[in-house]
């Protein structure tokens, strides 16, 4: 009798189980009816179209990468002629808030929000209200605003936690009026002209090319909420440089590694470019990182949350992006993100309904 109880038991789990593997072979196969993507209007008006370069971080090149370098790429850009450039900062509105909760974000602010406050006490303003001032200006923004305009909404824009839109106004004034004046004293001067000769794709791409164009801003669209780091962070580290140690890790190196070494001959930067921009790249950052931290096998899930993490960051980012187009629906934007980014854009832009795709290879050809 006992033996049939035990028989029924097992029968009934294996139904059980059964039923669920049944479950999860559906949850795998279900597709859904509704695509956003296919339904792209046409809006009333201009339709939002977007350019997403995906870039090497510059200021991690060892000081290969030279102003001069950047040029082609520079001109490819004005040419497709943006009218809204964002970037992979995080704004200053989220460093302020993220400053209100250092017990989750102590580390994050030490890596991606400066301090302001200096910038801050010389106007009088917090980063929110110099945020509302910065957007009051530009509201009634003259067509040719005087030297001291520029300046004090460089000032505004440092205290909003915006340098670089605070350095486009500055690339936009003569040399001779890149002096202390309207809330720019000494300190915050110096911290201007150092951008000068930094290298760095904010900087030295986005606001030269914003400045080139005659924009008074970029967009900080970059996002780090989705922070969130376990306690036993060194077993964390530990798991995730695990997760990057396999074969398409080393062959994503062997493909950059004769691009990286070509930097210093004609159209080595741009090759370099045209290279993290293509479907190939794309792949192999996948199968490197993000698809590979799926299949993490520590008991803690680390990989999977690293993977969270970066997908809610890619999906944030997006909508920071589609947040600006609603500004002045209609618009031309240039996306400069680091090159692992590049596929997640796209992917998540084609999503909305009002905005379509450039073809980054023709502009970069």
């Amino acid at each position: 009798m006992k033996s049939a109880r035990s028989s029924a038991r097992l029968l009934a789990l294996g139904v059980v189980v059964a039923l669920a593997g049944a479950s999860g072979a559906a949850a795998q196969t279900y597709r859904p009816a509704f695509h956003p993507d296919q339904l792209k209007g046409p809006p009333a008006g201009r339709v939002n179209e977007v350019l997403v370069v995906g870039s090497p971080h510059l200021s991690q090149m060892g000081g290969a990468v030279t102003a001069q370098m950047l040029t082609p790429l520079l001109d490819r850009l004005a040419a497709w002629a943006p009218e809204v450039i964002a970037i992979e900062n995080v704004s200053g509105l989220q460093c302020d808030a993220m400053r209100r909760y250092p017990q989750r974000y102590a580390m994050s602010i030490s890596d991606y929000c400066e301090d302001v406050s200096h910038a801050g006490q010389q106007i009088g303003l917090d980063v929110p209200a110099a945020n509302a001032e910065a957007e009051r200006m530009l509201a009634a923004w003259p067509a040719t605003p005087k030297p001291e305009q520029r300046r004090r909404l460089a000032a505004v824009f440092l205290a909003a936690g915006e340098p670089t839109s605070a350095f486009v106004q500055w690339l936009r004034l003569a040399p001779s009026e890149r002096r202390e004046g309207e809330g720019l004293d000494a300190t915050l001067v110096a911290q201007l002209n150092k951008q000068l000769d930094s290298i760095n794709e904010s900087d030295s791409v986005a606001a030269v090319l914003a400045a080139r164009l005659g924009l008074e801003r970029v967009w900080s669209v970059d996002d780090h909420s989705a922070d969130r780091y376990p306690a036993d962070i060194r077993s964390y580290a530990r798991a995730i440089r695990q997760v990057w140690n396999n074969p398409a890790s080393e062959e994503r190196k062997a493909a950059e590694a004769p691009l990286d070494d070509g930097l210093s001959q004609p159209d080595g930067l741009m090759n370099l470019y045209r290279y993290y921009n293509s479907p190939e790249a794309m792949r192999r950052a996948y199968e490197s990182d993000f698809g590979a931290a799926q299949k993490d096998p520590s008991p803690e899930g680390y990989g999977r949350m690293y993977l969270a993490a970066y997908e809610t960051r890619n999906l944030r980012m997006v909508a920071n992006m589609r947040d600006v187009m609603g500004v002045k629906p209609g618009v031309r934007m240039l996306a400069l993100v680091g090159a692992s980014h590049k596929g997640y854009y796209e992917a998540y832009l084609n999503q909305m309904h009002d905005v379509v795709l450039a073809d980054v290879g023709a502009v970069l050809r």
